[in-house]
Order: structure tokens, then sequence, then C-alpha cells
């Protein structure tokens, strides 16, 4: 995946994060504004979503600074959020990419793979979800048995209802297969 930089509002709240740091921190991000930055999906998120934040102590004192109702969020109306909900594949972290290599000086943005983060969806599967879904499946575009089989081996046995899941997967599945034999976005 090329690099691409950083649209605002994020690129200064980030930058705004980075300025405070005195130490190299990871976040691993995910959810829409992975899609928006790195697949240009144009919709509006207002939070900076994360399932791991290294060093693990500085997860209070980053959630302090750039969480949900700090100084910094009010001044770029976007926030961090740590989401301790999704359930992504288990070998994820081999997968990681970088987000703006060389943007900041101490803060170091990774985003899941395109297949890690769709499977993130699954379980939620709301709208706007199975929306997220079908941009990556044009835009990477997904191959759509990478997707089953990463499903198979490495998510299904961590779900809490997978037979749920499985149906889940199956309609997305379909969906897209039906969307790129009619060539028409669903």
């Amino acid at each position: 995946m090329p690099s691409k930089s950083i649209p605002e509002p994020w690129q200064s709240f980030l930058s705004d994060i980075d300025a405070s740091l005195a130490e190299d921190v990871e976040l691993h991000c995910l959810s829409g504004f992975v899609i928006t930055v790195l697949y240009d999906l144009a919709r509006p998120t207002a939070d900076v979503d994360v399932i791991a934040i290294t060093p693990r102590s500085e997860i209070e004192s980053l959630m302090i600074l750039a969480g949900q109702g700090s100084d910094l969020h009010q001044k770029h109306k976007v926030y961090l959020q740590l989401v301790g909900v999704a359930t992504v594949p288990e070998s994820y972290e081999e997968r990681l990419s970088k987000i703006a290599p060389g943007t900041f000086k101490h803060l170091h943005l990774f985003s899941l793979d395109p297949y890690d983060l769709a499977l993130s969806k699954l379980e939620r599967n709301t709208q706007r979800d199975r929306d997220d879904i079908r941009h990556l499946a044009r835009t990477v575009p997904l191959d759509l048995n990478v997707l089953k089989e990463r499903y198979q081996k490495e998510l299904r046995a961590d779900l809490g209802n997978p037979e749920r899941e499985d149906l889940t997967l199956k309609l997305w599945i379909e969906a897209i297969e039906e969307e790129r034999q009619t060539g028409l976005e669903i």
C-alpha cells in the first residue's frame, strides 16, 4: 500500500500528541480512520480507533491527553479511542503496516491490513460496517478466498457466536460478489 499523508484534522491532532511524547509510542489503528486515510472512504469519523498502545504504560496518559472530552478533542474535534470490544485475527500484528512513516518523531501509527480490518467489523456488523467492507472490497480489491481463509484459521475460534458470524460473513461475500457481477455499488 502506498504511503499517504494524513489529512486534517488528524494531522494536527496527531502532531500535538507527538509533541507531548518523550518516548516512542505505537498505536495499532483500525476502523473508520484507517479506511478514510488509507482507502479514501468519504465518510466523517471523529475518532482514531486503536486496539493497542505500546508501551502499555502510556495508555492512561494518552487517553487523558487525547481521549474523548480532552483539550485536544476540543481543539481538533477528533479524539483517540481505545477499542476494547473488537475481535481481530490472532496474527494481525505480523501484517501491520506503517501509516505515514517518518511523519512524527515519537508517534508511530500502524494499520491493520485490509482483511484484518474487514474481519474486525464482523461481530458488530452495523450498516456503517457493511458499507466499509464493500468499500474495501472495491478499493483493495479484497480477495474473498483470503478473507474466508483468514476468518476460518485466525478468527472463528475466538468468536462468542461463530455460527452467527459464519452467516454474517456469508452474506457479506454474497453482497460483494453480486456487486462485482453487476458492476453496481450496493
